[in-house]
């Protein structure tokens, strides 16, 4: 999910924002060429505040190469101007625009490294969280990425709970967690098909155990009851399709539990709901005695 420049550029501090804000110069001519082989076109002598203010001009009219290698000529030339710690950051946030996830987290490691106490620490971890959460992959890849994102957005949330960065990277994590989930029921759906009905019902389990706030339960709560009929395990596939009529009575998976039951004479009506609440969360209804 991406965010836009604007709302990136938003959340930094009032300081940044002014010193963004106070950009009103053209690029000039001359030329320069920095690491990363980007030609830019500056004043051979550009003071730290003329360079920054090309840098905030660049990221303005979505010129983000140009952007990063004007903060990075900052950095360079004046390493201890009072602009220079400015520039680290918002070097790493053009890296991000730019779709340069692996550069940015580089640049903004740096900078955390160089101003832990930062008034804007919590917008840099944060921008990091996100150049991983940009990378997460498909289901059917592997979900690496997904986790490295994840334990990225945990920090946020540890390191600043009341802000407004931790709010969101909570939201992320919801979505980290439901594709994770996701990951689980795919590789169970393919153990399933393949009758690997042990490897496939510890990943169903899995989902019930790890994954209880993801949308995936229902479903993962039903393909167990199917395992453990091919498996012969009637009482268990009963106890597990109590836990789901309680939970998600409503769900198509119910009724396709139900079905499941009743094709197995496990059922004489169609309220295969348990008789009194389970006791504690999912996690501990395996315990139910239906």
């Amino acid at each position: 999910m991406s965010h836009s420049p604007e709302r990136l550029h938003r959340l930094l501090s009032p300081g940044i924002r002014a010193l963004a804000a106070a950009s009103g110069m053209s690029i000039l001519c001359g030329c320069s060429l920095l690491s990363n082989k980007q030609e830019v076109h500056v004043p051979k002598m550009a003071s730290a505040e003329a360079l920054y203010n090309y840098g905030v001009d660049a990221l303005h009219s979505q010129r983000y190469t140009l952007a990063s290698g004007e903060f990075e000529l900052l950095q360079q030339n004046y390493p201890y101007s009072g602009y220079t710690a400015n520039a680290e950051l918002m070097e790493g946030y053009a890296y991000y625009l730019q779709g340069e996830y692996a550069l940015s987290v580089q640049q903004i490691d740096r900078y955390l490294e160089l101003h832990p106490t930062s008034p804007d620490a919590a917008y840099a971890f944060y921008l990091r969280a996100l150049c991983y959460y940009e990378q997460i992959a498909d289901v059917q890849r592997d979900q690496q990425g997904t986790s490295e994102a994840m334990d990225a957005l945990e920090e946020v949330v540890t390191r600043f709970p009341q802000t407004a960065y931790a709010r969101d990277a909570q939201l992320k994590i919801d979505l980290c967690r439901d594709h994770l989930a996701g990951k689980e029921m795919l590789v169970g759906r393919y153990y399933q098909g393949q009758h690997s009905y042990e490897a496939a019902l510890t990943r169903y389990q899995r989902v019930v155990q790890d994954y209880q706030t993801t949308n995936h339960v229902a479903e993962a709560l039903h393909r167990i009851v199917e395992v453990d009929l091919a498996l012969g395990l009637k009482a268990e596939a009963q106890r597990a399709a109590a836990v789901l009529g309680y939970n998600y009575p409503a769900s198509e998976w119910y009724r396709y539990t139900y079905d499941d039951l009743r094709d197995n004479k496990l059922v004489q009506s169609r309220d295969v709901r348990p008789k009194s609440r389970p006791e504690g969360l999912i996690t501990r209804m395996w315990h139910f005695i239906f």
